[in-house]
């Protein structure tokens, strides 16, 4: 039995339009044509659906589910360690979701007795973020912003080959970078000031407009939040702080040029 992609947009609760999008980027390709051309989705594409669906809601994007789902179309992965390991993930953002609400709870409690939480009381329920929450937390502290915006629109356009693309320009760039640290070049030679600039225009070409004093901001938060600190120095022991310095110091000397 097949389906419209109208019918299957109504069990699914979402637009005709996503659908169409999906099939575009190859994320959901329709199983069959009708005689007129019209897309028919079979029980294979509603599993499939439905397999995104679960992600998208546990925040993976698109690319990162259609690698997990294509792999185990290929019988790359055991379907059922497959389908735990969603449990798991499930579970543990429904136990989130509880500890939020609760939180919730409390504050309204003592709101209402009259009583000042403590600050650590605020913010408990915040600490220990673990992955699967945090493209959640980039969207609330970066949700209003145009850079934000813009990474969403480009994201939604590209397409698996596309990220290959971009996460070959990381690995390449990650390759010269520790080739140059190991060497001794210091941060504000000229080849980390280089290596600083492809960085940002890596971020303006794939994500969005990168001006010499958000790169600024972006290379101080490397060393500020342990998660960008561990991320770069996985790559590299004092990656880091290393880059951090090396975009301080292209931003300079762009502001050096642009002055005299």
């Amino acid at each position: 039995m097949s389906y419209s992609v109208g019918q299957v947009a109504g069990f699914a609760g979402v637009t005709v339009r996503t659908l169409h999008h999906y099939d575009e980027i190859g994320l959901l390709v329709p199983g069959e044509r009708s005689h007129a051309g019209h897309r028919r989705y079979t029980d294979a594409d509603l599993d499939r659906l439905q397999q995104i669906l679960f992600y998208r809601e546990l925040g993976f994007p698109l690319d990162e589910v259609a690698a997990l789902l294509d792999d185990l179309a290929a019988g790359r992965g055991d379907p059922r360690a497959h389908l735990r390991r969603q449990h798991e993930l499930l579970t543990a953002r429904i136990e989130r979701l509880q500890k939020m609400a609760a939180a919730v709870e409390h504050a309204m409690e003592a709101h209402k007795m009259g009583i000042d939480l403590t600050p650590e009381e605020r913010f408990e329920v915040f600490g220990d973020n673990d992955p699967e929450q945090y493209a959640e937390e980039a969207e609330q502290r970066w949700g209003g912003t145009d850079q934000y915006a813009e990474s969403q629109r480009r994201a939604a356009r590209y397409t698996k080959d596309d990220w290959k693309r971009s996460q070959a320009e990381v690995d390449a760039w990650a390759e010269r970078y520790k080739a140059l640290m190991d060497a001794g070049e210091p941060p504000a030679g000229e080849r980390a000031m280089d290596l600083a600039e492809e960085h940002r225009q890596h971020i303006s070409r794939w994500f969005y407009e990168c001006p010499y004093e958000l790169h600024r901001c972006l290379g101080d938060m490397y060393v500020a939040d342990e998660r960008f600190t561990a991320h770069y120095d996985a790559m590299r022991p004092g990656l880091a702080q290393h880059l951090r310095d090396a975009i301080a110091a292209n931003a300079d000397r762009y502001t050096d040029r642009h002055t005299a």
